[in-house]
């Protein structure tokens, strides 16, 4: 069982109070949640009007589609830019109990980097086996 991870900042245009804060997230939790079929939850950053802390959790036994899943929930995320931007992100995938961690730079998000990619698929499939 593999568990991919994705926790970002999401930075809100426009929010004048938390209903509008809490419309805007709430909206943005249903469509990942209903699109990708993960768990999502605000975890941090609650009064803050201007930004809110997410995580997002999916599960599976395939490292490259728990990428590929996380890689298409953030260019959702990233398209919601109307009332919302995408901030810093961090990404991981458990396997067995240990961890692999992705963690894109501000400046960096829409750089990949297929040799790193393929490393940490690689190692989370190799912790994978018994």
């Amino acid at each position: 069982m593999l568990i991919a991870i994705l926790q970002f900042e999401l930075l809100l245009h426009g929010a004048e109070s938390l209903k509008d804060k809490r419309r805007i997230v709430a909206s943005l939790k249903d469509r990942l949640h209903r699109h990708h079929m993960a768990s999502v939850a605000e975890t941090g950053l609650q009064d803050s009007l201007r930004a809110a802390r997410m995580g997002v959790a999916v599960v599976g036994s395939d490292a490259m589609h728990l990428a590929s899943v996380l890689d298409r929930i953030t260019e959702r995320i990233r398209s919601h830019s109307h009332e919302a931007e995408l901030g810093d992100t961090f990404r991981e995938i458990i396997a067995n109990g240990t961890g692999v961690n992705v963690e894109e730079e501000p400046d960096a998000r829409d750089a990949a980097d297929p040799d790193l990619e393929a490393e940490l698929l690689a190692r989370a499939a190799e912790s994978a086996r018994p």
